[in-house]
């Protein structure tokens, strides 16, 4: 079951990294990104596809992303 979930939740991260311009964004923006493409999936997986958990997740991954790109 969670496979029916983890497919697609990675093929929209996918899909959403390649409408941005990642030559043009800085090392926060690209953690950011990446922060809330991993949180994403990770909500979708953790709450089977729940919509509240696949936002929650991305949302706070791309605030830890932001936080740790700020160091680099």
């Amino acid at each position: 079951m969670k496979m029916r979930t983890l497919i697609p939740a990675l093929l929209l991260a996918v899909a959403a990294t390649g409408c941005s311009t990642w030559e043009g964004m800085s090392s926060r923006e690209k953690s950011a990104a990446v922060g809330a493409g991993v949180g994403g999936v990770a909500g979708a997986v953790v709450t089977d596809g729940g919509v509240l958990g696949t936002v929650g997740g991305a949302a706070i991954g791309g605030v830890i992303g932001d936080q740790v790109g700020k160091n680099k």
